[in-house]
This record gives structure tokens, sequence and C-alpha cells, in this order.
């Protein structure tokens, strides 16, 4: 991949490379952004019992409420990444955040269960905007190496704190408010975002972008819609016929978008990214990574709430921990990895979460509060070392240009290792559960009931008398319980393969103790005052 270096006169310092006057008050800006993302991710799970009394949807609708969000977020991701590049990162992240929060008010004041729907894939769409516009942001912010790495830090930081404030908020919101609150909190913030952000953060983009090809759009949505809806529905429908044939439209979907994007002058991702050892080893570590982990957090609340009998607001504290060992690591990651390597910090995060994951396989009714904080403290830890790390590295890795989309890259990895994680960790956890011995005496379809799902053997048991339902649940926790411990043991293979691959691809990767120096002899044409050249400041360029 080429690069184009602005003309300047010798012994003259690079423009780029000076440090952007209030800069860490465009990064507080921007982290408001992914901190109302992450309390958006999890907040709405404590709400669904709520709104579901109030609107009444269908099995089919609820699915929907939760799911929509993330298929779209899933399928738009690279493209307005790219958008971004093209039109500007600043002008994408405020109009996503004035969209996210008029969805919003959309979502709190549904009033029927399409409302509902609609409101989340808008918001899906607004929200797609905003993780890949930040970290592209921070990456023309901070020319510095050791500056952005303390900013990547805080960014992933924020990121984890959203998603654990999300239950604590959620439960306190709906211990004293109607469940559209969940929603509403989202409008100060974006308010905040918007007035804010329009006078301190600079605009960035892509000199010479190309146009956006919207075959290419449509493809990526399809492809990356019907994968992640095939392998979500396959792990709660087992394998159908229109199952299996989502899976064949997605993968041919993003087939032929790989080939396109070969083929176009500017492509709507550049493939060739790819090339380079530390992008690819960065996002295949990221995505093993939430693959391993999405069933130990997807199915961490149930076993609180319904085998501990926790509150929202206490499982939420309890999941706490989590989040203040990966803010701590997230912090400290660049200046670790300058000390060690970036590989022996990505490998040495795994390994830390996958022996972690090997502890939860003992989990059991009776495991206590400082235990699981301990664990989730220590998973917190490693997980904000790699993560931090391998958002420097893909950063790092490409030219300011193309951030927007290389940063969609990071974050399409972790909604597809997400939905894996889901679907493998999940059918393994379904399967367990679904074996286990009903009580002596239990009608057959109530029996069927409580085999769905440990929320319906609780609904099962309303229906029968005291000492045949309290049976009922024990057998149901049990299974459950033994179910995840399964899928931790699973979780904990996948994370220590993810430490071979990161060792193996991160091989020489390093993080960059100071900015490029200038090459005026390597230049071409100017370039425009204020706006992003192919300057490698920060970081190698990808091999071509």
């Amino acid at each position: 991949m080429s690069e184009t270096i602005a003309s300047e006169p010798a012994g003259s310092a690079h423009v780029d490379d000076q440090p952007r006057p209030g800069r860490w008050l465009a990064l507080a800006v921007l982290v408001l952004a992914v901190l109302l993302v992450g309390v958006d991710a999890t907040v709405l799970g404590l709400a669904t019992p709520f709104l579901s009394e109030d609107l009444r949807p269908s099995g089919t609708q609820l699915l929907w409420i939760g799911d929509i969000y993330s298929f779209v977020i899933a399928g738009l991701l690279v493209s307005m990444g790219s958008l971004g590049d093209r039109i500007g990162r600043k002008k994408l992240l405020l109009i996503g955040s004035v969209g996210f929060g008029a969805m919003s008010v959309l979502a709190a004041y549904a009033t029927t269960p399409e409302m509902m729907i609609a409101a989340r894939a808008l918001q899906g769409v607004a929200g797609a905007t905003l993780m890949p516009a930040t970290l592209a942001l921070i990456r023309n912010l901070f020319h510095d190496p050791r500056e952005r790495s303390l900013a990547i830090g805080i960014w992933g930081a924020m990121a984890s704190a959203g998603m654990a404030v999300g239950p604590v908020l959620g439960g306190f919101l709906l211990g004293h408010f109607w469940w559209g609150s969940v929603f509403l909190i989202n409008l100060p913030v974006m308010a905040l975002l918007v007035a804010v952000g329009a006078r301190v953060i600079p605009e960035s983009r892509n000199p010479d972008p190309g146009p956006w090809d919207i075959p290419s759009v449509l493809l990526a949505l399809v492809g990356i819609v019907a994968v992640v809806y095939a392998i979500k529905e396959a792990a709660v429908e087992g394998y159908r016929w229109d199952i299996a044939l989502a899976a064949v439209i997605g993968v041919l979907a993003l087939f032929v978008f790989v080939r396109r994007q070969l083929t176009l002058a500017s492509p709507l991702l550049n493939m060739k990214l790819f090339s380079h050892r530390g992008f690819s080893g960065a996002v295949l570590a990221d995505l093993l990574t939430i693959l391993g982990l999405s069933g130990l957090v997807f199915f961490l609340s149930q076993f609180l709430q319904m085998v501990q009998l926790r509150s929202p607001l206490n499982a939420g504290l309890t999941e706490l921990p989590a989040a203040i060992g990966a803010v701590a690591a997230g912090l400290a990651a660049g200046w670790v990895a300058r000390r060690l390597s970036v590989r022996i910090v990505v490998a040495g995060g795994l390994a830390v979460v996958g022996l972690s994951l090997v502890g939860c396989t003992t989990l059991h009714a009776d495991t206590g509060t400082a235990a699981l904080c301990l664990i989730l403290f220590v998973v917190g830890v490693g997980a904000g070392f790699s993560f931090t790390v391998t958002a420097d590295v893909i950063l790092s890795s490409v030219p300011k240009e193309e951030a927007g989309a290389a940063s969609a890259v990071s974050e399409t990895a972790y909604e597809l290792g997400a939905a894996l994680g889901i679907a493998l960790l999940g059918s393994i956890v379904t399967s367990i559960y679904r074996g286990f011995t009903t009580p002596l005496g239990v009608p057959g379809p109530t029996a069927d009931a409580a085999r769905e799902s440990l929320g319906g053997a609780f609904e099962a048991a309303r229906h029968l008398p005291a000492d045949q339902a309290a049976a009922l649940v024990k057998a149901a926790q049990d299974s459950f319980v033994a179910g995840v411990d399964v899928a931790a043991g699973v979780g904990a293979a996948v994370l220590l393969a993810a430490v071979g691959a990161a060792w193996f691809l991160l091989r020489g990767q390093e993080l960059a103790n100071s900015p490029a120096p200038p090459a005026p002899e390597l230049a071409t044409a100017g370039r425009e005052p204020g706006r992003d050249s192919g300057s490698a400041a920060g970081g190698p360029a990808p091999r071509p």
C-alpha cells in the first residue's frame, strides 16, 4: 500500500506530528459515546420483563427486540467506518449521536412491539456510527504513540465501565421509574456530546477517498446480518433448513463482497490490510477472545439472578470487579507492552482469561461472592491488557486515512465473536440443561415448558404445589449450572488456543515509542491543511 507524505522544507517540523491542542478534552467527549454504547448494550436485558408486561410481544417479537440492535450494528460497522473516512468522522459521530438520542426517545415511548423493534433497529444504525468513529478520531487526535496508547486505554476502560455500569444503573432506574427510563438516560449524555464535541473535536477524513460503493454496503449488510442471524438462531432453534439457507446467503454475500473489494479502485474495505500480520493477528485474537468469553458473559447474569437468586442491582454489583480490572489493565497496557512486548502482553492476558475460565468450571449455587468477584476481576485484568493492546496494534498498522474502516473491522470481529460464542457455548448449555429429570408427578406439558429455559422452569413451577415446584426449580438450576460449567471449560480451551495464535501472529510486533520522523525527500503533491495525509506517524504501514 502506497503512502503520500507532504512536501516540506528540510528541517521543518512535520505539521501532522505536532500535538493537537485540546486533544484530551476531545477524548473526554469521545468516551462519553463509548460509555453510552456500553451501557445500552447491557441495560435492555434488565428492562425486558417490564416492557414485556406493557407491550405484550410474542416470543418471536421479543427475540427481535433483543437481537435487532446487534444485528444492524454488526451489518453496518464496516460501511459506517468507511463512510466516516469519506465524509468526516466528526460529522458522522455528531449525526449518529443525534440519531441515537432521537431513537432512544422513540424506544422509551414505544406503544407496540413493532414500534419497539423499529426503534431498536434505528438505534443500531446510529450506534454503528459511534464506535468506529470514536476510535478513528483517537488515531487522528494522538500522533505520539505513547499518548495514543494511553488514549486507547481510556477508550477501552470506558467501554468496559459502560458494560458494568449498565446492570447497576438499570437496576436502580427500574427500581424507581418505569422501563422507558433506561432509554432516556441516553439524552443528557448525547446532548453534552453534541454540544461540546462540535467545538472541541477536530474534523478528520481521507483526503482522496473515492466513491462510497453502495453495492458493497448492501453486500456487507446482507452477508453479516444473515450470518449472525443464522448463528444465533441455530443456538436457540437447532439446525433448520431456513437457518441453513440464511447461512448460505450470508456466506455467499460476504464472498462476493470480498471479491468486489479486490477489484474496486476505492474499496469500501481495503483487503490488503489483512496482509499485515500484526493487523490480522490482533483481529483474530479479539474474535477468539470474545468467542470464548461470550458464554460466561451471556449466562452469568442468569446464574446470578436465577440460580443464586440475587436482585438485578446485586447481580450488577457482583459483576463490577470485571470492569475495575479491565479499567486498571487498560490504562497500564501500553506502558507494559513497551517494556515487555506486544505478544507477551496479549498472549499473557489471554492466558489469564483462559485460566480464569477454568476456575469457572467449578461454579455452583453456593459459590461465594468473594470467589466470584476475584474470578471476574482477574478476567477483567486479562481482557483489559489484551483488548487495549490489540486495538493499539490495529490502529497503528494502518494509514490514518483508513482508520475508520480498520476500527470497524475490529468492532465487527467483536460482534461476530459474540454471535459465534453464544451459538457454540449456548448450544452446549442448552443441550445439557434440557437433559434434566423432572420430579415425579410433573405433567408432561409442564416438564416440556421447564426444559425450554431456566426462566421457563420458574414460570412452570408457579402452577405446581410448593414441594413439587421447589424440586423442579432445584433440578433445573442444577442442570443449568452443569451446562455453564462445561461451557466455561470449552471457553477456556478457545482462549488458550487464542494464546497460541497471538504468540505466533504477533511475533516481532512492537508499539512505537515516538512519532515517525518527517521524510521530505519522499514527498509528492501537497495536501490541504488540517486534513489527513497518508503519513505513517505513529505506526508502520501495512505490508503490500
